[in-house]
Parts: C-alpha cells; sequence; structure tokens
C-alpha cells in the first residue's frame, strides 16, 4: 500500500483493505479456543467443559507473554526494516526467539510444580479438578510452540508477508480441528484428547514458520549466534510490548474472579455456562477488532500529516462498521441462542436453559461495544498510549472487576450476568466523553491549519 493511497484514496475501500486481512486472522485464531470448546462440550460432557474454562486464565496469560514479546519485537524490527539494518532485525529475531522459549519454559516449571492450588485458584471445584488436570498437564507442552509460532509469525507479517502470515493460522487452526474430531470421537481420548489435539496444531504451526526462516524467503534469518540475550535490547523489547501484555494480563485475571464468583453462587453448571458464552464473544468480538486494526495505520497516518478530516471519516466509518457487525451479533445471539449453546452441549438441558439466558443477558448492549472498541483504539492510533490504555481497560477492570464484587451480592447469579451490560454502558460514556473532546479539540486544529493555508 502506498503512502499516496492513505493519503488520497477512499476511506470505505482502504478500511477493507487493512481490515479484511485482520478480520480473518483474528477469526481463525478464535477457532483454536472455539473448536476445543465445541469438541469437549459434545464429546465429553458439562463438567469437561467447566474444566477448560477453569484452564483459561493460564491460556490467556500465556498468550499475554507471547504479545509481550512478539508485539514489542515486531514493532522494534518494523523500524529497523524501515532503516535496512538487517543485522539489527537478526538480532531482534534472535532475542525474541530466545525470550518465547525461555519465559513459556518457566511458566510451564511453574504450573507443573503447583499444578493443583493453581487449578483451585482458578476455581476448579472436586469434581472439575481431575479433568482440568488431564487437560492442562498435556496443553502446556505447548508453552513453547504456543508462543514461538505466533511470536515469529508477527515477523512474517512485518516483511510484508501477511499471505504466508494468515497461511499459518489457518493451518492450525484445521488441524487443530481435525485432530480434535479423530482423538476425542474416535480414539475416545476425552478432554486429553483436544489437549493433545492443540499441542499438534500449535507444534506443525512452529515448524511452518521455522520453515519460512529456514528455507523460505525470508530477508531475516533466525541465528544462533543472536540467542544469547542483549539486555538493552530486551529492555525495549519488553517496553514496547507492555500494553498489549497488560490488556491481556488484565484479561487472566478477570477470568479467574470470575471463575471464582461463577463457583461460588453458580457452581460447576456455571462455569460451563461462561465458557460458551467467552466462546461466542470470540466469534462477535473478532470483527470488531479486526476493523480496529484495520483503522489503526489509516488513523495515524492521516492524523501525522495534519489531514484531520480523513481522521475524523476513517473513524466514523470504523465505528459505523464496528457497529453494524456488534448489531449482527447482538440479532444472532437474539434470535438463535438455544442453537449457539446447543453447538457446545450434548443436549444436557439444565445447561441449556442456563447458559442461553446466560447469553442473552451478558450480551445484551452488544451493540454499543463496537464504538468502545474503536474509541480506544483511536488513541493508540495517535500515539495517546495513556488514554488507549485507560480506556482499553476501562470495561474489564475499571468497571468489570468491582462490578463482579458488588452485584451477585444483591441479585446471586443473575448479577454476575448482569455485569457485562452495566461495564458495557459505563466503558463507552467513559469513552464517548474522552473521544468527544479529543475530536473537537483535532477539529479546532484543523481550523487553525485551514487558516494558515
Amino acid at each position: 500500500m502506498k503512502d499516496f493511497d492513505i493519503r488520497n484514496g477512499n476511506i470505505g475501500r482502504l478500511l477493507w483493505e487493512f481490515s479484511l486481512p485482520a478480520i480473518i486472522g483474528m477469526l481463525v485464531m478464535g477457532l483454536y479456543i472455539i473448536t476445543d470448546r465445541i469438541f469437549v462440550g459434545q464429546g465429553v460432557g458439562a463438567i469437561a467443559l467447566a474444566a477448560v474454562t477453569v484452564a483459561q486464565p493460564i491460556m490467556t496469560l500465556m498468550m499475554a507473554f507471547g504479545m509481550l514479546i512478539g508485539v514489542g519485537a515486531t514493532a522494534l524490527a518494523s523500524i529497523r526494516l524501515g532503516e535496512r539494518k538487517i543485522q539489527e532485525v537478526e538480532r531482534i529475531a534472535g532475542n525474541a526467539a530466545m525470550l518465547l522459549i525461555v519465559l513459556p519454559s518457566l511458566i510451564a516449571i511453574i504450573y507443573y510444580s503447583f499444578s493443583e492450588p493453581i487449578l483451585k485458584m482458578l476455581g476448579a471445584s472436586q469434581e472439575v479438578l481431575p479433568f482440568a488436570r488431564d487437560y492442562m498437564h498435556i496443553y502446556m507442552l505447548s508453552a513453547i510452540p504456543g508462543a514461538l509460532s505466533p511470536g515469529l509469525n508477527n515477523f512474517i507479517r512485518a516483511q510484508g508477508n501477511p499471505r504466508f502470515s494468515m497461511i499459518t493460522q489457518i493451518i492450525g487452526a484445521v488441524v487443530n480441528i481435525i485432530f480434535n474430531y479423530f482423538f476425542i470421537f474416535h480414539f475416545g481420548l476425552g478432554i486429553k484428547g483436544s489437549a493433545l489435539a492443540t499441542v499438534l496444531a500449535q507444534t506443525i504451526s512452529m515448524l511452518w514458520v521455522l520453515s519460512f526462516f529456514i528455507h523460505g524467503k525470508s530477508t531475516v534469518k533466525l541465528k544462533f549466534k543472536y540467542f544469547k540475550p542483549e539486555f538493552p535490547l530486551i529492555m525495549k523489547i519488553l517496553a514496547i510490548g507492555f500494553a498489549p501484555f497488560g490488556m491481556q494480563f488484565a484479561t487472566s485475571i478477570q477470568q479467574m474472579i470470575l471463575n471464582q464468583t461463577l463457583k461460588f453462587y453458580g457452581g460447576d453448571l456455571a462455569l460451563s455456562a461462561v465458557g460458551i458464552i467467552m466462546s461466542s464473544a470470540l466469534l462477535f468480538f473478532m470483527p470488531i477488532i479486526g476493523i480496529s486494526q484495520g483503522a489503526q495505520p489509516i488513523i495515524g497516518y492521516n492524523y501525522g500529516a495534519k489531514l484531520y478530516p480523513r481522521v475524523l471519516e476513517t473513524v466514523r466509518k470504523a465505528i459505523f462498521f464496528a457497529s453494524l457487525f456488534a448489531l449482527i451479533g447482538f440479532t444472532v445471539i437474539r434470535l438463535f441462542a438455544v442453537s449457539i449453546v446447543g453447538l457446545f452441549s450434548a443436549g444436557d438441558p439444565a445447561l441449556m436453559q442456563l447458559a442461553a439466558h446466560a447469553l442473552v443477558t451478558f450480551f445484551m448492549l452488544l451493540p454499543i461495544v463496537g464504538f468502545q472498541v474503536i474509541g480506544a483504539n483511536y488513541f493508540q492510533a495517535v500515539g495517546k498510549p495513556i488514554q488507549s490504555t485507560i480506556l482499553s481497560l476501562s470495561r474489564q477492570v475499571l468497571f468489570f472487576i468491582p462490578l463482579l464484587f458488588i452485584l451477585p451480592r444483591f441479585w446471586g447469579i443473575e448479577g454476575v450476568w448482569k455485569t457485562a451490560p452495566i461495564a458495557d454502558i459505563l466503558s463507552v460514556t467513559l469513552t464517548g466523553t474522552v473521544l468527544f473532546f479529543e475530536l473537537k479539540k483535532m477539529s479546532k486544529k484543523n481550523l487553525h491549519t485551514d487558516k494558515l493555508e
């Protein structure tokens, strides 16, 4: 994409050209989690589904550390690629690969050393604990490939090869689906089979990514001499990657508190229900996040070029498309809640009734969420990380977690489900207020620029 296109091209067309690969990538990424839960729910049962839900905070935490290294190193490498400093990029890639091996290994060692107390802390009851242990003891074998594959995949995208990067994600998702099906339904491995499917899928994805660097057309090579830690370089990587890490880490804490609250007020069945809710959320939120990622470079470039009307147009259209996807998701949930739950449940009537009601309540205000995501992303695009971080974390940290401690005391399990729509309206109000004053200030800048011209 040439600078001329971003500066002068049709905003709607640009937005789709940038967003569509991101949307596809995000949806494929979501298939990893959704596939596991569909096959576990259908092939093993509600208790096993609760076990996977209990394990989710650990998986999110591992994803957080992957983003800490992957996003930070890629951003730094992109700058060096622009400067044509290939050796510098290889040093960054070597240190990133080393960290993507060491940090997940440490997490795995800590888990295996204290697995039972960790799983209990995450909400596992005595009935759920054996299933959660069986799942996580195998799943943690994917710690290194599960970090290396997406982490190094970012370097492929940074080199201008998004197609190969997208194929990597598709391969992993397809392999995961195939292995889940055979291991659970044909070999009778139960929840262990689902975990093994994930391990094999992520290992194959990692080998595919490594092949690009070893035998492919990569301008950047992985060289073992650069695996030696360079602490100034590592600190730069960690500093740049801290914002997405913080958001994922906060999500992990949120999931842990949510699991404990559900265990207290609703038991194992409520844990199974929230597993279905969070899986559904992936499908409905991923297109919105894809649009926000697509809008980011368009907003950032035109903001830097002081083309403020184009910035405003991009924000408006991004909000419109994100809200449209959110509205479609809301409509699908309203019309097909029972059918959605049925994908994850082998006909358990108690789970079907609870999860369908929870799904409708949890996403009661889904149509307004698109505005909040785009609004928070705008500040990241224009280089205002403080506002971006506060708004990005507002829903899950500032509002959702405190409400989890308050509402169930009055409404029981119903209070847990209502936490989400109340957090949505509060975070949208905060985002709308901050964004209104920011865009008003930008409009004044535009008037001043016009007068000077």
